[in-house]
């Protein structure tokens, strides 16, 4: 008969008690973890990131998959919607709307294609909209008000830096979440454009945490004037994946 030591081992350490940790700042996660998944509808499903542009030129394959992800982190992603997203985070937390929406417009003039232009705003203003029906903040329906009389752009970025800070979550927590919500959805293009699979595609993810780790890092110390991308490849392969006859996605 099947004899489960594990069981044993848990009901030991409750009846022990004292050892079980305390449930302060789950709330903070679960939010984190919501924004993240997969199923929570924001449109993150229907942009590849510029990953079937490259795959359209055959500039990707399975072997570099990963050495573009880590520089589209740490060119592109990193400096430009992760610096944006902590910049907005802050200013939302001291109820500064105005250096909100500042940084929602830097960020958009900083994406040089109509594509990812259009990406951003389209997924920030299903965000802003949804967010403020599922967490009920002021502050998310308001800057949604705003982003509506269309007196500021609606990034996803900042959208998102505005979602974490009304619903508490810490700036750093909340810039590896939102990191790690663009590396599951490049992950998902890449299976949808079979360039992995299932099991690849978890490995890359994980091989990817030392980068997501240090792109959080380096995008809260950056300031407002350091806002903005340096990836060249990435912005022509969008813009070529503009004009493709047959597109899968919407980037």
């Amino acid at each position: 008969m099947y004899h489960d030591e594990s069981a044993e081992t848990a009901a030991a350490g409750g009846a022990a008690g004292g050892t079980e940790e305390p449930d302060q700042g789950l709330g903070h996660l679960l939010v984190s973890l919501q924004l993240t998944d997969s199923a929570f509808p924001s449109g993150f499903y229907t942009l590849s990131h510029g990953l079937e542009g490259f795959l359209q030129e055959s500039a990707v394959d399975r072997e570099s998959l990963p050495v573009l992800l880590h520089d589209l982190l740490r060119h592109g992603v990193g400096p430009s919607d992760a610096t944006a997203l902590a910049l907005a985070h802050r200013a939302a937390t001291a109820g500064d709307w105005e250096a909100v929406a500042a940084t929602d417009r830097r960020l958009h003039a900083t994406k040089l294609n109509r594509e990812m232009r259009q990406a951003a705003t389209r997924t920030g203003r299903q965000l802003l909209d949804l967010a403020a029906e599922v967490f009920g903040a002021a502050g998310v329906a308001a800057y949604h008000r705003e982003v509506t009389a269309r007196r500021a752009p609606g990034t996803q970025a900042v959208a998102a830096g505005v979602v974490y800070a009304e619903a508490g979550v810490p700036v750093r927590q909340a810039v590896a979440a939102d990191l790690y919500a663009f590396c599951a959805s490049f992950a998902g293009a890449a299976l949808r454009l079979r360039l992995t699979d299932h099991r690849l595609a978890q490995v890359l993810l994980r091989r990817t945490a030392p980068v997501i780790e240090e792109t959080t890092r380096r995008a809260l110390a950056r300031g407002p004037e350091d806002l903005g991308a340096t990836t060249f490849a990435a912005d022509v392969m969008s813009a070529r994946h503009e004009r493709a006859e047959a597109r899968l996605f919407a980037s």
